[in-house]
């Protein structure tokens, strides 16, 4: 069979992909293209190539920027952009790995999907890749004159900087460069800092004119578009190109004889502890094409690792040796799988006692048998995961994409990763015949594994200020090196690199990027179905919906009567409730019974403003989700940890203290923005300050002074958890929840009401919580060489009232105003501006940020910027697409009762909903206007966070900030 110059090669019925899966080759060019046709309204589209690295100049990582930056058929300056401004997209975006770089995007919307794919196919096989390309999103020298001070900057190069600064990254990184010593996996492939600027352009374009060629590409679809359209559109493209042979192979790592130990230092803060240590033990394991080996080894981490009493894990947790759990758990993504596991925050000298540790464990496993709950919980999980296919917001497409491509890449079978069916079936037959699957993985792929590499990361306080040094030097260095004539070049390079960041694109280039129009956007809203009933007293929220015969459920119990100094153990309290044990069960036992019989069952805190008054509506969320003949078992479990919680296990506790102190300590480097923008909401509203407490810089602190009380005041602590179970779990304060198909909605409804009416019924005295104000202007100080700027401030008592229109200026200014000066110009990774229409609450934050005033300033000059706006209708009707995108973002069925219910405790209406679309879809250049000088007076009382290093001191030295040392 062929059509539009492709061969059809395979085809399959695969009930895993819902639906027929089909490979076909490009018979000019050899291209292969897999699709798979199902039911899937979020079409998905990938093209993927091949793209091994020879040096750590993150060339790879620069050119998926640079592709992004025009093309021949769409010559604006970041088409990339304008896709974001203007389109309807569930997914966009481009992904660097060790040995391939995907361009994968994603729409419920034909039209649009169309869009997004001609000019993903444009910028990858015809960039307009220059040298200013290059200088932005790699590297540059930044110089204002010949004796201003030089400095490196371009995106990739501080994104990679901020990489460098988190030592969880570091050691990731570390480990797999350990792990394969010998081939292109040892190199950076999104670019080590210190060698980024040795990447030339010569080197940059000929890296795309190796690799960006369809011989070297594969090409995926997924979704309910037609096929026949698939094939032409790709066809058309790649048609001027004749087969090429492209040497892309991606080697095998050879076996290492003998196990091997490295140490490497990471930049830490002055007077950080030798137990800053991080530690982790690595494998090589098999070819990530062995599809039932690696369910095998899928299983084997669940087992091994994935739960709180997972023999692996516990082991680690009760030596008492470190905080928390490291390393990337089973990577299956490269050519070669490898585990990697240690303990973070370590004694350095206790590295080897870790590694001998976690084979002794191993051992005592393969000899003695794994626990037969354990492989029951193992096989559910997986079984439930597989079955469910709940890839959260991400699209199921794009998933199955590059669950593919772990075989496809290699030139193996791209259809074996996707049929899971026969492989689970071929390992529970194993099992039932008595094979000693886990223990003989065990054997063959730990115990008897030679190539074993520990990494032992530890805390070096100079190594920061000494990579400054380095790179301080070598700046100096070429400036030095260069007579009057090339310094005054680099000068008028930085110049000109400026003028064309700044110079808008013209209207006519923008007309060449396809966007939507008014016309093509829904008028109304997608209504969530949300029924609510009174049964005895409780309000019973239900949403029927197509879920697949899973049941998603939860009990809400309100945390109004939770005292303020009891706010932020609420977090550890949630997980105490599944990984502290019962009084029926130690915890151990209580993780396999959970994981055995639900897809998951969990507790957390949601804090959201009442859209009335911005008041307050908390609540713990007691959920899980489960198939239709497990709702029984799941209930009872629900009822176990409700009606009889453990509290009395404090060598456990500790574990779990300590577990998220370092948990909230390794995320504040790659998730710094969040930390900085809680931080700010904190100051500017209650449901602000009530999140920073369980949440933000405030938590951390109180976690760092739990454990200390645990230390000496257990009684008390455990007396604080009963507190909190006795004004948190009640018959009075709780509301359920429940989101499936009619029938098994009427089937769970009974059970789950009846353990909700059987809570104990214990009235409690809500009291507005009153917390201490945080400080002002603040520098959060961590040992990193990028910061994460934030400016906080409140619109409420500036005049301004709420209008749809707010997200459209939003949309404008993060992908316009602040794309062009804080990334584009700035050099940071990212940024953003968020407004909260209940709270009034305005918030910037910027990424990986190389700067700290001239970010601040960017964000005082908002409202000059919205006053003097001029914008094109079409430039407006880009930036409306793009809302109602935001809007209608694409969820799954659990996703959808879940945002449906959170509307209805914030008691947002779907009028007022459909209100605020149609100010959207109506919105006007003088809304940008009108909001200036409200957003003006806001800025007159705007206070700044910061979350970073040195320079980030410097200022705050210089201004007179709080300093909150967080690393």
């Amino acid at each position: 069979m062929n059509s539009h110059g492709f061969t059809l090669v395979r085809e399959e019925d695969m009930h895993e992909a819902g639906g027929v899966v089909r490979l076909w080759k490009h018979d000019a060019t050899g291209a292969e293209l897999l699709s798979v046709c199902n039911d899937d309204e979020n079409k998905s589209f990938g093209v993927s190539f091949r793209t091994p690295p020879r040096d750590s100049t993150g060339v790879a990582h620069i050119l998926e920027h640079s592709v992004l930056c025009g093309s021949d058929r769409y010559p604006v300056k970041e088409p990339f952009v304008e896709l974001l401004k203007s389109s309807l997209q569930t997914f966009l975006n481009a992904l660097t790995f060790p040995d391939k770089t995907c361009y994968p995007v994603a729409s419920c919307n034909l039209q649009d999907f169309y869009n997004l794919i001609d000019v993903y196919l444009d910028a990858v096989f015809h960039p307009r890749i220059d040298e200013n390309v290059l200088r932005q999103e790699g590297w540059h020298i930044e110089a204002d004159g010949p004796d201003a001070p030089w400095q490196f900057k371009g995106v990739v190069f501080n994104e990679m900087k901020g990489v460098y600064s988190s030592p969880d990254s570091v050691l990731m990184e570390e480990c797999q460069h350990a792990v394969f010593p010998d081939m292109l996996y040892s190199l950076d492939s999104g670019g080590d800092p210190a060698v980024i600027p040795s990447l030339t352009f010569e080197a940059f374009r000929e890296f795309h004119a190796n690799y960006y060629h369809p011989s070297n590409a594969r090409f995926f679809f997924w979704g309910d578009d037609p096929e026949e359209a698939r094939l032409a559109r790709i066809a058309e493209v790649i048609a001027p190109y004749a087969r090429r042979e492209v040497s892309s192979e991606v080697p095998l790592q050879e076996r290492l004889p003998l196990p091997r130990f490295l140490e490497i230092p990471y930049a830490a803060s002055d007077g950080e502890e030798a137990d800053k240590a991080h530690v982790a033990v690595n494998w090589l394991l098999c070819e990530s094409k062995e599809t039932e080996e690696m369910f095998v080894l899928n299983m084997l981490e669940h087992i091994i690792s994935a739960l709180p009493g997972s023999p692996l894990r516990k082991a680690l947790m009760d030596s008492g040796l470190g905080e928390d759990i490291s390393g990337c758990g089973l990577e299956g993504d490269l050519r070669q799988a490898y585990f990697s596991m240690g303990l973070r925050s370590i004694d350095a000298k206790d590295g080897p006692q870790v590694e001998r540790l976690m084979m002794e464990t191993l051992a005592e496993l393969a000899d003695e048998g794994v626990p037969a709950p354990a492989v029951e919980a193992a096989l559910n999980s997986l079984e439930f995961m597989l079955r469910e296919n709940n890839t959260g917001s991400f699209p199921r497409g794009l998933a199955a994409m590059f669950r593919s491509l772990s075989d496809w890449l290699y030139d193996g079978d791209p259809f074996a990763p996707l049929a899971w069916e026969k492989p689970l079936a071929s390992i529970k037959e194993r099992l039932a015949g008595g094979e000693k699957v886990f223990e003989d993985a065990i054997r063959r792929w730990f115990l008897d594994n030679t190539h074993r590499v520990t990494v032992l990361l530890t805390p070096d306080a100079s190594l920061a200020a000494a990579r400054q040094a380095v790179e301080d030097a070598k700046i100096d260095a070429l400036r030095r090196g260069m007579d009057e004539k090339e310094r005054a070049e680099v000068v008028e390079i930085t110049a000109a690199l400026r003028a064309a960041q700044q110079k808008p694109d013209s209207e006519e280039a923008l007309n060449t990027v396809p966007s939507l129009g008014k016309k093509d956007l829904p008028e109304k809203n997608a209504h969530i179905p949300c029924e609510v009933e009174k049964s005895d007293g409780l309000d019973v929220v239900t949403h029927p919906l197509d879920t697949t015969g899973i049941l998603y459920a939860r009990l809400a119990f309100d945390l109004g009567a939770v005292p303020a100094r009891l706010l932020p153990l609420v977090p550890l309290y949630a997980r105490a409730l599944t990984e502290l044990g019962t009084k029926r069960r130690n915890y151990v036992d209580l993780g396999f019974e959970i994981s055995a019989h639900t897809g998951s069952l969990g507790a957390g805190a949601v804090v959201l403003p009442r859209f009335s008054d911005a008041a307050v509506v908390s609540f713990l969320s007691v959920s899980g989700k489960c198939t239709a003949d497990k709702v029984g078992r799941m209930t009872s479990l629900m009822e176990e940890i409700l009606s009889e919680p453990d509290f009395d296990n404090r060598e456990r506790f500790m574990q779990m203290a300590l577990e998220e102190k370092a948990r909230m300590e390794q995320a504040a480097v790659p998730s710094g923005h969040i930390l900085v923008n809680t931080r700010l909401n904190g100051r500017l509203s209650a449901v602000g300050r009530i999140s920073e407490e369980m949440n933000g810089v405030s938590a951390l602190m109180y976690v760092r002074e739990l454990i200390r009380r645990l230390e000496q005041d257990w009684e008390g602590v455990r007396a604080d958890l009963a507190e909190l179970h006795g004004v948190i779990v009640r018959r009075d304060a709780v509301k359920l929840d429940l989101t499936a198909d009619g029938a098994l909605l009427a089937e769970a409804r009974g059970v789950l009401e009846k353990l909700a009416l059987s809570l104990p019924s214990r009235p409690a005295q809500s009291s507005p919580v009153e917390l201490s104000p945080l400080p002002g202007a603040e520098l959060l100080s961590i040992p990193a060489q990028v910061n994460y700027v934030g400016l906080g401030l409140s619109l409420n008592g500036t005049g301004y009232i709420y209008s749809g229109s707010q997200a459209v200026i939003l949309r404008h200014l993060r992908m316009g105003y602040l794309w062009d000066r804080v990334r584009v110009q700035g050099g940071a990774y990212g940024c953003f501006a968020r407004y909260g229409r209940a709270t009034g609450a305005f918030t910037f934050a910027s990424y990986r940020d190389p700067n700290v005033e001239n970010t601040l300033r960017v964000y005082r000059e908002t409202a000059d910027y919205l006053g003097n706006l001029s914008l094109s209708e079409a430039d407006i009707t880009r930036a409306v697409v793009g809302a109602i995108g935001d809007v209608d973002a694409y969820m799954l069925p659990g996703a959808k009762g879940s945002a449906a219910f959170s509307r209805w405790m914030a008691g947002e209406s779907e009028e007022e909903r459909q209100r605020i679309r149609e100010e959207i879809l109506s919105t006007r250049l003088a809304d940008f206007h009108d909001f200036a000088p409200c957003l003006a007076r806001a800025l007159e009382t705007a206070v700044p966070c910061v979350l970073g290093g040195s320079d980030a001191e410097a200022v705050a030295d210089a201004e007179g900030w709080t300093k909150t040392r967080v690393l």
